[in-house]
């Protein structure tokens, strides 16, 4: 195996999930076994300033090795994995895909199938990381980890190979939002960065969604139903008057590319009292503040035919799109797709139907654009990788730097 695959599969079996309803940072204790790991990895390596934070932030420096005047790039992958399904005794394996179905569990009836994910298709004869059925991989986002660890050790047993300042950052919790809250910019000190917690093969994102968080909260009115015309305010069918208001193709399920909406994450009802929360996304900011505005008028009406304060809308800004960041200084990104080139990559401009810590980084004045792993299908059973686009990004981070480098 590869240095970049070794480093995935012992990263792998370590449980870092993250938790939605922990209030810690981090949210949970066990991402800090994947840190600890990873500090004395980066130690043995000769990096300097190698450290855990409280807030499980690993740090790390790679010295310049010329007296050249290069700018200092950061990188960045996030050590949790998905709350969406388990990530204990994950068990990655490595197959050489020949086309059709691939059986993931002992009995086959967890299966990889091109019909259900074509992409299969254009990767037979490349090698998989799959797993066993019962896990997600974990690809998302410890590929982006063991390909910084792999560059890193790549140009320290390299010195020949000119660079500039490097900075490391590996941080918990993303996939909860909370990847780099209480986040030190001032002490990473890097011009820019790059998360590596994309997917295919020469994706680069520097465009993410405008995002926020709603909570509706309904006050009903309990009367027996025999004695109820004219009295009874039912919270839980108000509720349902409500999300019938927003538009009906503005529905994730109805949606793609740029195309913004408003998904009802749940719904908790009674006739006293209901609640639906929601998240609001859209690209363009002017159509993100709409949708914002359109959830709160929803709540007006519906509190005009029902009675004041029969229904209030929570509205909390999540992250904003960082393209606007990225775009005064877009040398990060055509040097990132003209090092894709080099190594033979077609780098391919994606917007992310989601967020990222780019995002948060970049408002922070860190840009940070979001480069390839080579992971697929995230956050299930049915996750995988390819290990040749994994050595692919690991060949990426070393041109950028290279290319920096040799620029200046």
């Amino acid at each position: 195996m590869t240095t970049v695959v070794e480093r995935f599969f012992r990263y792998a079996t370590i449980n870092t999930q993250s938790d939605h309803h922990a209030t810690g940072n981090p949210s949970t204790a066990n991402q800090f076994d994947l840190a600890r790991l990873l500090e004395q990895e980066l130690l043995e390596l000769g990096l300097v300033n190698v450290r855990v934070n409280q807030q499980c932030h690993v740090l790390a420096e790679l010295p310049a090795n010329t007296s050249k005047s290069i700018p200092s790039i950061g990188l960045n992958a996030h050590l949790d994995t998905s709350p969406d399904l388990s990530g204990e005794n994950v068990k990655p394996r490595l197959i050489t895909y020949q086309g059709g179905v691939i059986p993931l569990d002992e009995d086959n009836a967890i299966i990889l199938s091109p019909t259900e994910f074509p992409v299969l298709n254009g990767l037979v004869g490349k090698t998989l990381i799959t797993t066993d059925g019962k896990t997600l991989l974990g690809a998302d986002d410890k590929a982006g980890i063991a390909e910084i660890m792999a560059a890193l050790e790549i140009l320290v047993k390299h010195p020949e190979m000119p660079h500039g300042t490097v900075k490391v950052c590996f941080t918990p919790d993303e996939e909860i939002g909370r990847g780099v809250l209480n986040f030190d910019y001032e002490t990473f000190d890097a011009d820019f960065a790059y998360t590596i917690d994309g997917g295919a093969a020469g994706s680069i994102t520097y465009e993410n969604f405008n995002a926020a968080s709603a909570v509706v909260r309904v006050k009903g009115r309990s009367i027996h139903p025999g004695d109820a015309k004219n009295k009874m305010v039912n919270a839980a069918r108000v509720a349902i008057e409500y999300d019938g208001m927003l538009p009906v193709q503005e529905k994730p399920e109805y949606t793609e590319q740029r195309e913004g909406f408003f998904h009802l994450h749940s719904f908790n009802g009674s006739v006293e009292e209901a609640q639906l929360t929601y998240i609001i996304r859209d690209h363009d900011r002017q159509k993100f503040e709409q949708k914002k505005a359109l959830a709160a008028a929803a709540a007006e009406y519906l509190n005009q035919k029902h009675g004041p304060n029969t229904v209030a809308v929570e509205l909390i800004d999540s992250y904003y799109n960082m393209r606007e960041k990225i775009e005064p200084v877009m040398h990060v990104v055509e040097t990132a797709m003209e090092a894709m080139q080099l190594v033979g990559i077609e780098p391919k401009v994606t917007p992310i139907r989601g967020g990222t810590d780019g995002a948060h980084m970049s408002y922070h004045g860190l840009p940070t654009p979001n480069l390839f792993t080579g992971g697929y299908n995230a956050h299930g059973r049915y996750e995988f990788a390819v290990v040749e686009e994994m050595e692919q990004s690991v060949q990426t981070i070393l041109k950028i730097i290279e290319l920096y480098a040799t620029r200046n």
